[in-house]
């Protein structure tokens, strides 16, 4: 009599292996499959399900939770990258399409040059400075690279040295922008610079601005009275007042009406003023014998080199106000003013 051995355990084996190769095959073709149709996406594809099923040899469901599985993956990329992707289905196209929603969140080097900038703005107080720095701090993805931006801006945090004037003014603001935006009358208390005199005032705010640590405020003035001891009358040119010496301020609910083509640019009233000293609009030319032009332009941004010899430049600009000579001063022997 003949026996024959069976080897049960291996017989399970290789039927183990065998299943183990089947779903990863499986797995392989899925993974494959679903970075097909991520790219594909991306390129601005419209992926019709039907359509996909037969190109990849399966049944619709399968696409279905493949794009289930990309949506996934796009949300949990919100916390890394900050943008918002989604798949959404167009039922005009009948199909899926990629839509980028919006940008989210600032990018980790957007956060700390921001940040850089505030603390050498000096504008707030301490507790606002850092209030506003915990904010954008959360900005980063992620979380660790939190701890990156808290280092490299920790020292000029802890020396932050706040405003002389230690006041609460964002309030007073955003009450300004409001009425700028409405076209609305304020009425003011303002605290004069030269005497500390309160003063009350009527006016039509156009504009705000930031300049040498402080806000400002640009605005007309309508009352003939108050107008006449000013070194200028014109209407075109605006008073400028530092928005945190305003006492008190009150919206009013008389609107005045600038039309479009007569509206005030800040933007090239900005180019042409220094160190917020209003006044009349003037033209300067002189000779810089510095070593970097370029601070000059970028310091006067309306500058313009008229001519260039042995390193010596003539440059003219516009400007308007007093405030020109303040920086013209300060360029000691660099700077020789020719008209």
């Amino acid at each position: 009599m003949q026996f024959v051995k069976i080897d049960v355990g291996k017989e399970e084996k290789v039927g183990l292996d065998d299943a183990k190769g089947a779903s990863g095959m499986e797995d392989s073709g899925k993974i494959i499959r679903v970075l097909d149709l991520y790219q594909r996406l991306q390129n601005g594809e419209i992926i019709n399900k039907s359509n996909a099923a037969v190109r990849y040899g399966v049944n619709e469901r399968s696409i279905q939770r493949d794009i289930q599985d990309i949506r996934t993956y796009m949300e949990q990329e919100v916390e890394k990258s900050g943008v918002t992707d989604t798949v959404i289905y167009d039922r005009i196209e009948k199909g899926y399409r990629l839509e980028k929603i919006y940008d989210m969140k600032l990018k980790n080097s957007e956060v700390l040059a921001i940040c850089k900038i505030l603390l050498d703005s000096r504008a707030f107080r301490k507790d606002e400075m850092d209030e506003m720095l915990r904010k954008l701090l959360d900005c980063c993805v992620p979380k660790c690279n939190q701890d990156t931006v808290k280092a490299l801006i920790a020292n000029e945090q802890f020396h932050y040295i706040e405003p002389q004037h230690k006041k609460h003014f964002l309030d007073n603001l955003w009450t300004v922008g409001q009425a700028i935006k409405k076209q609305q009358y304020i009425e003011i208390e303002y605290e004069r610079t030269k005497d500390k005199k309160l003063v009350k005032r009527k006016l039509k705010p156009v504009a705000i601005l930031f300049s040498e640590f402080y806000f400002y405020m640009t605005a007309f003035i309508d009352e003939p009275e108050v107008k006449k001891d000013f070194d200028v009358l014109e209407d075109s040119f605006p008073t400028i007042y530092r928005i945190d010496r305003i006492k008190s301020i009150q919206v009013l609910e008389e609107h005045f009406h600038v039309p479009y083509k007569d509206r005030f640019e800040e933007g090239e009233f900005r180019k042409r003023v220094q160190f917020m000293y209003g006044g009349k609009l003037e033209k300067i030319k002189f000779k810089y014998l510095g070593t970097s032009v370029e601070a000059v332009l970028d310091r006067l941004p309306t500058a313009k080199i008229l001519d260039e010899e042995n390193g010596v430049y003539t440059i003219s600009a516009e400007v308007f106000g007093k405030g020109i000579e303040m920086w013209l001063r300060s360029q000691g022997d660099n700077i020789r003013t020719i008209e």
